[in-house]
């Protein structure tokens, strides 16, 4: 289930609870709509609200901190790349293959990690062509010291390049744990029955009930979308790979 239906169903879900808690203020005798049964009700409720408000708040924080990490893990790895064809470049005209090699990399790297159709191919994929570079640039035979130390370099440089770009693909759909979004879900339902059950039914409770579902909805959509951060409407830029490919070769 993708972050918009997932959205959609929390919505539904709050929203639902609250005209449920209207129509049991309906069949509830006097006697247990009083204000004493009122207070109780609030005052646990109250809770239920507090628990709910800490544990989205902090769901919040996590998934913009993942959302953060992937950003930052593209910016690094499209400067090590760049920093890679450089000493290749610095090397001489033998890298020339392995600095092509690289470059199909990149743009495999691409295709592998923002896919259109959202789905979530293995990272076998992505291990071909890293591996390719890396005996590229081990079958150099340098002639003097200059070499052999851009040699060392690019062997270093190379395998930051493999572990930058498996940590992406590994982290790129961190599931969001089934049960704490269940109770996430069992509790608004429970906190909106309560706002139903002592609200008169007018169109201003019906606005101000609707604005407060869409809102609890959005906040689990942003939460979902940076969970996700290479599919759905809230991405990780692929731009600044996208520069240091325009560079690389030149």
């Amino acid at each position: 289930m993708n972050a918009v239906a997932s959205s959609i169903l929390v919505f539904v879900c709050a929203f639902g609870g609250a005209l449920i808690g209207m129509f049991i203020h309906r069949l509830l005798p006097d006697r247990h709509t009083g204000p004493q049964t009122q207070d109780v009700v609030r005052l646990g409720m109250g809770l239920v609200a507090t628990t709910l408000a800490l544990v989205l708040g902090l769901m919040v924080a996590s998934a913009k901190s993942f959302y953060d990490t992937q950003s930052a893990e593209v910016t690094q790895l499209s400067a090590n790349i760049l920093l890679q064809d450089r000493l290749l470049a610095h090397y001489g005209p033998e890298t020339a293959e392995a600095r092509a090699v690289l470059q199909t990399s990149v743009v495999r790297q691409m295709e592998l990690m923002w896919q259109k159709d959202g789905s979530n191919k293995s990272s076998v994929q992505l291990r071909a062509p890293m591996g390719e570079v890396l005996d590229k640039i081990q079958g150099l035979a340098p002639k003097d010291d200059r070499q052999r130390s851009l040699q060392a370099q690019a062997l270093s440089l190379e395998i930051q390049i493999g572990q930058i770009r498996l940590l992406m693909f590994e982290q790129r759909r961190v599931p969001v744990p089934k049960p704490l979004l269940g109770m996430l879900i069992f509790w608004l339902i429970a906190l909106f029955i309560s706002f139903g059950m002592f609200a008169p039914p007018n169109f201003t409770v019906f606005a101000g009930l609707f604005v407060a579902a869409a809102a609890v909805c959005g906040a689990i959509f942003l939460i979902l979308e940076m969970y996700y951060p290479y599919t759905g409407l809230i991405q990780v830029s692929d731009a600044p790979l996208r520069a240091a490919l325009a560079q690389l070769g030149q």
